[in-house]
């Protein structure tokens, strides 16, 4: 479902966590190293956040083997519950974990720890998993080690994050992965919770004990992503380019377009990528929308037509449902769509005034005025029709969000036809930007300056300012 402001995201003040890694199945992005002596293959504890960009598939993002069928691994199932598996020489089961809850949320990180001591004599207490701080007990599938079993992670053998044998690849955000070996810790060693909020978020864990195969990755360090930035346990970084490295993060949390909304198209590049490979238009729109506030998106397209951007009313009564053969912005009274041809459609009808035509790699801003009820669409750093963003209630050039519905909760999108895509960037973008424009809080990177008052769509702003 579409957010306002994400339950998990935290807001309050305190550790700021500054970058992520995006995997991209479509590019084979993975992290890889093999281990030396650990400290203890019986003991030790894993911790990551991780935003979920697609569900309904087998998802294997933390995975060892020792080339034969030994092996463990951390995954979402097809039906998209969690599990940790440990697997013997023989392919039999040495360990199994797996919730009954069900990770589906797009939209939010996740917090979560693994922790493993196999000489408790309590066999629960072996391995404990935990999800936003709080352990997992309602457990579809629950097996745990023999006492003193000696663990195939942390183990002298070949270790992936983000791939299974280096060809079965993930569509996820990850931050703050840690590694402890030697010690079974609590989530309380690497999160707390916000005094404010009373939401769940990360604390600084560089005072940690870390044993001799630990590491943590904070992904800082553009040209080592896989820097280990304690110690020397670095990570082989494969395939990932420069816009890998994200501002998206557990401590800001930005938005994506939504492939939970059922527009069509699919997604990819960490859901700021939209593609239809067939005739016919497809939409996609933002994971948060916003009822209040001054909101700035830049869309960028390789193609030069049957591409449009545009906003949609979520609270009309269909708004984040559309249906039939086509979907497109603009096709209905609640949505406004800004096409290549320099039309403004809503309801399938052309509106007056000046929109200028656009073509391939233009960059369209989108400034969504949602106090006064307004938005305006730039062409290259330009507005076009005359709109001036910072013109208030009087609006000008603008489109008066009252054609689409007042008062509702707005999503920015685009739409997308025939063969070809778009790239969004909601301060957070796939696409090269030449020049960097933060927004008036330091959030964001855009091409073009940020018109004064306007900001990124993401949960800091959001908390700030709407």
């Amino acid at each position: 479902m579409p957010i306002i402001i994400p339950a998990n995201s935290a807001v309050g003040g305190g550790f700021d966590v500054a970058n992520s890694l995006r995997f991209n199945s479509g590019s084979s992005d993975y992290l890889n190293r093999t281990f030396g002596t650990p400290t203890s293959s019986q003991t030790w504890t894993l911790s990551f956040w991780i935003k979920r960009c697609k569900i309904g598939s087998a998802t294997e993002f933390v995975f060892n083997t020792d080339g034969g069928n030994e092996e463990d691994r951390l995954q979402f199932s097809s039906s998209d519950t969690l599990t940790w598996f440990e697997q013997n020489s023989s392919g039999g089961t040495v360990a199994e974990l797996t919730t009954s809850q069900k990770f589906r949320d797009v939209s939010a990180w996740y917090h979560i720890v693994v922790a493993r001591d196999s000489t408790q004599g309590t066999s629960s207490n072996r391995i404990k998993l935990y999800v936003n701080g709080s352990q997992v007990t309602a457990l579809g599938t629950a097996t745990y080690p023999s006492q003193n079993d000696s663990s195939r992670w942390n183990t002298g053998v070949a270790h992936e994050i983000g791939a299974r044998n280096g060809g079965t690849f993930v569509n996820l955000y990850m931050s703050e992965v840690v590694f402890i070996d030697g010690q079974q810790l609590a989530p309380t060693s690497f999160g707390e919770v916000d005094s404010d909020s009373g939401i769940w978020k990360p604390k600084n864990v560089s005072g940690l004990t870390f044993g001799n195969n630990g590491f943590y990755l904070d992904f800082k360090d553009s040209s080592s992503l896989g820097n280990d930035s304690v110690g020397s346990n670095n990570w082989t970084a494969n395939n990932f380019t420069a816009i890998d490295q994200t501002t998206d993060t557990c401590t800001n949390n930005f938005a994506t377009l939504n492939p939970l909304i059922p527009f069509g198209g699919t997604f990819s590049e960490g859901n700021l990528q939209h593609t239809r490979s067939s005739s016919g238009y497809r939409s996609a729109v933002s994971s948060i929308g916003a009822k209040t506030g001054k909101w700035y998106v830049e869309i960028k397209s390789p193609d030069n037509e049957n591409i449009g951007v545009g906003v949609i009313n979520g609270d009309a009564s269909s708004g984040l449902y559309m249906s039939g053969s086509e979907q497109f912005l603009g096709q209905h009274s609640y949505d406004a769509g800004y096409y290549f041809n320099g039309i403004l459609y809503v309801g399938n009808s052309s509106q007056s005034g000046s929109w200028t035509s656009y073509t391939s790699n233009d960059i369209i801003g989108i400034a969504l005025d949602a106090d006064n009820g307004y938005v305006y669409f730039s062409k290259n750093g330009s507005f076009v029709n005359s709109g001036n963003p910072a013109s208030g209630a009087s609006g000008t050039g603008g489109y008066a969000l009252s054609g689409i519905g007042s008062g509702g909760t707005y999503f920015i999108g685009c739409s997308t036809g025939n063969n070809s895509e778009h790239y969004a960037n909601f301060g957070n973008s796939i696409f090269s930007i030449s020049s960097g424009n933060a927004d008036g809080n330091g959030h964001g990177n855009f091409e073009y300056t940020v018109p004064s008052n306007y900001f990124a769509l993401c949960t800091k702003n959001l908390a700030e300012n709407s």
